[in-house]
């Protein structure tokens, strides 16, 4: 009878362990998902469309996200600690026109390129310490401020149109090419390389993690939550500046205009990528494996001639499938703590 019993126990206790297993394989299919989906997309465009993987073609989808793949790096971090910015449009015309200013007062292209990042950060720095000095409830407030701010500011310096001109050393980022690679992909892979060490090997980067997961334990832990939110906030900003400089280099000019939608954009790119908005969960390669889809769907729809204005619905449904994809791994993560808890003895 007892044997029987225990028996019973163990064949109970072994469903509980198959699903959880069953969920977690899934969940790996889940978080591969983005990467996985753009493969598939590169392939399925390879077949119907014999110009998609010219060298020329690559050249030009590499170019035309080099733009949104550094913002969206620090859109990245803002949204990791539960935030958002909608300002980096707006910041990076106003950079992109004070950066053409400062050009045309005879300022060399080192200068020109500081004027615009530290511009960038600027905006960043009053962002981050309205929202949190401020005692803001959501850094939605502020950055829609900014948002407005900035736009108004760059169209009032440049009276509302373009100024053109500027350093050979920055045009030649949307001119010149290295191997084959434009010269903005080599900027790209720099802004990466410092986000990975900063985020993977400091101590800031852990911080960063703690805050966005729980921001109330951060606190009891010591963590400086306040000063970690601001420089998030700061580094979002400078790449909106550094974005300013790869656009301004493509265009030869800077201009108000810059910038529309892209604070979407980057939105869409990390959510796409596969991060969270309920914050601390994320990697540097969400942000450029989404900037990369989107890059190609546009791509892909230009070649095939649909209509610009069909393109936005596509995006747009990409977002929310990328929502609910996040929706379904976190009730699913739910489950599995359940169910694992439920097979401990």
């Amino acid at each position: 009878m007892e044997t029987t019993r225990r028996t019973g126990i163990n064949i109970a206790q072994s469903f509980p362990s198959a699903r959880a297993n069953t969920l977690s394989l899934f969940l790996k299919v889940l978080n591969f998902g983005p990467s996985l989906i753009l493969f598939l997309l590169i392939i399925v465009l390879s077949l119907t469309s014999s110009y998609f993987l010219t060298p020329r073609n690559v050249s030009n989808i590499l170019a035309q996200t080099a733009v949104i793949s550094v913002v969206a790096m620090g859109q990245q971090l803002v949204i990791l600690t539960r935030g958002i910015d909608l300002s980096v449009g707006s910041n990076l015309a106003l950079a992109s026109v004070l950066g053409a200013l400062s050009f045309h007062a005879g300022a060399p292209a080192p200068l020109v390129i500081a004027v615009m990042i530290a511009s960038g950060a600027a905006v960043g720095a009053i962002n981050g310490g309205f929202y949190v000095f401020g005692r803001l409830p959501h850094p939605f407030i502020i950055t829609l401020a900014t948002l407005s701010i900035a736009k108004g500011l760059a169209l009032q310096l440049a009276d509302g149109r373009a100024i053109p001109g500027m350093p050979p050393a920055i045009s030649a980022l949307g001119t010149d090419a290295l191997g084959g690679l434009p010269g903005s992909v080599f900027v790209v892979l720099a802004v990466a390389a410092v986000f990975f060490v900063v985020t993977r090997t400091m101590v800031w980067g852990r911080w960063i993690y703690a805050v966005g997961g729980r921001p109330d334990a951060a606190l009891r832990m010591g963590i400086p939550v306040s000063w970690v939110l601001v420089s998030t906030y700061v580094v979002s900003g400078t790449c909106a500046g550094i974005g300013a400089v790869i656009l301004a280099g493509r265009t030869d000019a800077g201009s108000p205009l810059f910038g529309n939608l892209l604070e979407l954009d980057t939105i869409a790119a990390v959510i796409i990528g596969g991060a969270s908005f309920l914050g601390g969960r994320g990697h540097l390669g969400n942000a450029l494996i989404g900037a990369l889809m989107i890059g190609v769907i546009r791509n892909a729809l230009n070649l095939l001639n649909v209509n610009i204005f069909f393109q936005l619905i596509v995006i747009g449904v990409v977002i929310v499938i990328a929502v609910e994809g996040d929706v379904l791994r976190n009730h699913l993560e739910g489950r599995v703590r359940v169910l694992q808890a439920g097979k401990e003895p």
